[in-house]
């Protein structure tokens, strides 16, 4: 087996298994001492790496093939073969390697993605009459032009989400601008950093590509913008919104329920979602009672995603339905308040807060 191996000095091959040792020992100690609900469960981890690596590769080939058009534009085709094939696929080791998927703010977006699609995919169905169609289907179906358009839209986008999850694949990188920015320049820099040797002309090539790749990019396309829209649009009165909510649900629209209620709460769309993804729900049952949602409200969506969510203790949320619905609307809204802060004001007071415990 050793002979099989490329030939390098003896030291250096013992020294580079002990390290490997190591870091395999390293990651096993840190992962068992890891808290239960700290833990990612075997279904959100394997979907997690197709996503990640789906992501990472579409972003690469774009980038590979567009540099290697542009060089074998200008008579330049030996390199871009070399463009084409040198590291091909190993993209996303690399950057693993390097620490750099390691990124909190790209693993939150993705992890959030990964168990929102989940948790939507396994929500109970529920329909007030069995021959009535969909929420999004009759939404498109409405005389507004602008309620109708973006019920389409989304109806498009969760249909592309769903084929791609089942699929493993991904026909763009669905991450806010500022991740997919640096998304493409790191993919960029490990493309380049995996030539035998890079010239003025491939470092030219790619970087274009790379730039290509992130004017290309469109977020007002993504589920979770034309979520946004379509929850605008609707605008539910406050008589309205618990049927909307509710229905949304129903309909297994994880991304309408949230904006829906982002847009009632006045917060973001990934505030939103973080609440409603959380485990206890805490968050979410307060961001409810501050929109004035009643008892039946509550348990029905409660128990929609308790079912859908095996994170979740129904038991736990059926004993404390009753102190939920006893909380005041003004002190929900009170306590709720934070999450309607600015986005980057609300990191800089994270940031901070960790600086602080350490």
């Amino acid at each position: 087996m050793l002979d099989a191996m490329p030939s390098y000095d003896p030291v250096t091959r013992a020294e580079t298994a002990r390290l490997r040792a190591e870091a395999r020992l390293a990651g096993t100690i840190a992962d068992f001492f890891l808290d239960a609900d700290a833990r990612l469960d075997d279904r959100t981890r394997l979907m997690l790496a197709h996503v990640l690596g789906a992501i990472v590769g579409a972003i690469e080939w774009d980038i590979r093939r567009h540099a290697a058009r542009l060089l074998a534009g200008v008579g330049s085709t030996r390199a871009g073969e070399a463009i084409l094939k040198a590291g091909a696929g190993g993209v996303v080791q690399q950057l693993t390697r390097a620490g750099l998927l390691r990124d909190e703010d790209l693993m939150e977006e993705l992890i959030a993605r990964v168990r929102h699609d989940l948790i939507a995919a396994s929500l109970p169905v529920e329909v007030a009459e069995p021959e009535e169609a969909s929420l999004l289907v009759r939404l498109a179906g409405v005389p507004d032009s602008i309620v109708a358009s973006a019920a389409s839209a989304l109806l498009a986008a969760e249909s592309r989400r769903r084929v791609a999850n089942e699929l493993g694949s991904a026909g763009g990188s669905e991450l806010p601008a500022e991740l997919h920015h640096r998304l493409v320049w790191w993919v960029a820099a490990a493309i380049r950093d995996g030539l035998n040797a890079a010239t003025r002309e491939s470092d030219r090539a790619i970087t274009e590509a790379a730039e290509r790749s992130l004017a290309a990019h469109d977020e007002g396309e993504q589920p979770a913008a034309v979520a946004t829209r379509l929850a605008k649009a609707l605008d539910a009165r406050p008589n309205e919104l618990a049927a909307v909510l509710v229905e949304s649900i129903g309909d297994r629209r994880l991304s309408l329920f949230v904006a829906v209620l982002a847009h009632a709460l006045g917060i973001a769309f990934d505030q939103a979602r973080s609440i409603t993804l959380e485990p206890d729900g805490d968050r979410l049952w307060l961001a409810l009672r501050a929109l004035d949602m009643d008892r039946p409200t509550i348990a029905r969506i409660g128990l929609a995603l308790s079912e859908a969510d095996p994170r979740r203790d129904i038991e736990a949320f059926a004993d404390a339905l009753d102190a939920i619905v006893s909380i005041g609307v003004e002190d929900a809204r009170a306590s709720i308040a934070p999450l309607a802060l600015n986005r980057d004001f609300r990191m800089a007071l994270r940031a901070l807060a960790r600086t602080d415990r350490r």
